[in-house]
């Protein structure tokens, strides 16, 4: 999971800096906060993401901030819903501007190979880098996972996957209801 973390917020393994148990945990001390915000947006003191209970917590919400001398430099919420064999489980990573994808990762999914399960490959998660799923009038309209091709023009649209409608149709769909959650939180920022 904290791979998985990380790899949303644009960290990847080098030759100088595989990742290691002891390295990952290393990367994820010195650089990523974790803190939990509730439906109105705001910081709930004294917890922490490990403390939420999802049977008692039903409207906390973890998230996880990059941060680089005292920068926050993105945020990372948990993502999971309905794919077409089950559920998918993953991380969408936010630019600090509040409306910008700055990555997206799956760490565990019943989709497919080769079809829906395209989901946790690079290609496909690096579409949503830089895309916007807030519009111009600062309305949360999500991403579209489009079938085939993107408009290259469009902020708003990734290629789709090809044979794989509903686990497509079932990201775009449960994206938009996680970042519902956030959405108090995102505001603040936005508004800064």
């Amino acid at each position: 999971i904290r791979k998985n973390i990380l790899t949303s917020l644009g960290f990847s393994p080098t030759d100088d800096l595989p990742w290691t148990s002891e390295n990952v945990e290393s990367i994820f001390k010195s650089s990523i906060v974790g803190f939990v915000v509730d439906n109105s947006g705001s910081i709930v003191e004294n917890k922490l993401p490990q403390d939420i209970d999802t049977n008692v917590d039903l409207n906390l919400y973890p998230i996880y901030k990059r941060v680089s001398n005292n920068v926050t430099q993105g945020y990372s919420i948990p993502i999971s819903g309905k794919g077409l064999w089950g559920t998918m489980f993953g991380y969408f990573s936010i630019e600090s501007d509040g409306a910008t994808a700055k990555g997206i990762t799956f760490y565990a999914h019943k989709e497919t190979p080769g079809l829906g399960g395209e989901v946790d490959k690079a290609w496909f998660q690096n579409n949503f880098i830089g895309k916007k799923f807030i519009n111009e009038k600062g309305d949360l309209i999500g991403i579209k996972v489009v079938k085939g091709k993107a408009d290259p023009s469009s902020d708003y649209e990734v290629d789709g996957i090809s044979g794989a409608t509903i686990t497509s149709k079932g990201l775009e769909s449960f994206l938009v209801e996680d970042l519902k959650k956030y959405e108090s939180f995102l505001k603040n920022i936005r508004k800064g």
